[in-house]
């Protein structure tokens, strides 16, 4: 076997190992979306989120899974049975992947200012119309976990608030707040679950979506958390900063990587072939 020989069957199995590993992880993430839009109750109770938004991730979850499952299996196949067509392909959808995530990356630093505005205006606008639409509640309680688990209350500040509808009160100088702006550890409250998601205990083991009845709230002036979630959204971006950097470098190589060795073996197939041919 000549060193081209042997260069190009090393290219093609690490190719194929390389794809296997990637087949079975996409299966794993497509097991594991379907596993939370099956066994609903049980994430309901973990996360702490209701069922609009954890089907929605749990079908993002289930759809990348299928598409890294077809894509690793079309790597796998093309380089396995050394099938130009499928390895032209799989570099084509490989270079298209890349393309796409170089522009978001382009759009998302030269259109950051835009974003933000957006991304607030958005936050804004659903703490506006809070409870007004008992049947649209995926981007409320979206926004109740982001508060809880950034304990953080309202974009700039708890005031946001202050003049949303369903939380006024009798008394025009008390001002009330979801409670998943309620800051449990500076109450030295234990009960911080039921108390920031109630329905969740209250229909235990068989939890259905919320409704408007389950508003939930504490007063302004109760232990709440003072900063907004804008500055606390930043600081987290600050702070992953790098390892969300590092994560994109490492997929942008990794596609970089089999993009080389699937065009590699797709270019040389011929020439082993012909080479060959004329030996025999």
């Amino acid at each position: 076997m000549s060193a081209q020989e042997s260069c190009l069957s090393l290219t093609k199995y690490l190719l194929f190992v390389f794809n296997l590993f990637f087949f079975v992880l996409g299966g794993l993430i497509f097991c594991f979306g379907i596993w939370i839009l099956i066994d609903k109750t049980s994430f309901v109770s973990f996360v702490g989120l209701s069922f609009a938004p954890l089907q929605i991730w749990s079908k993002i979850l289930a759809i990348s899974g299928i598409l890294t499952m077809g894509l690793a299996l079309m790597g796998c196949v093309g380089a396995l049975k050394e099938l130009r067509c499928l390895l032209g392909l799989y570099f084509g959808l490989l270079l298209l992947l890349f393309a796409t995530q170089i522009t978001l990356g382009i759009l998302i630093s030269t259109q950051r200012v835009r974003l933000e505005r957006k991304v607030k205006d958005l936050v804004q606008e659903t703490i506006q119309n809070y409870h007004t639409h008992p049947e649209e509640t995926a981007a409320e309680e979206s926004w109740d976990y982001v508060q809880f688990q950034l304990r953080c209350c309202g974009w700039q500040s708890p005031q946001d608030w202050f003049q949303v509808l369903v939380l006024r009160s009798n008394d025009s100088e008390l001002h009330r707040v979801p409670c998943s702006c309620y800051n449990s550890s500076a109450a030295n409250d234990s009960a911080t679950f039921e108390k920031i998601f109630p329905q969740l205990s209250r229909l235990g083991p068989l939890a259905r979506p919320r409704h408007n009845t389950d508003l939930c709230a504490v007063s302004a002036k109760s232990h709440i958390y003072p900063e907004g979630c804008g500055k606390n959204l930043q600081k987290w971006l600050q702070n992953n900063l790098i390892s969300i950097v590092g994560i994109c470098l490492g997929v942008g190589l990794l596609e970089l990587g089999f993009m080389t060795l699937s065009i590699f073996l797709c270019r040389n197939l011929d020439r082993v072939s012909d080479q060959l041919a004329r030996y025999r």
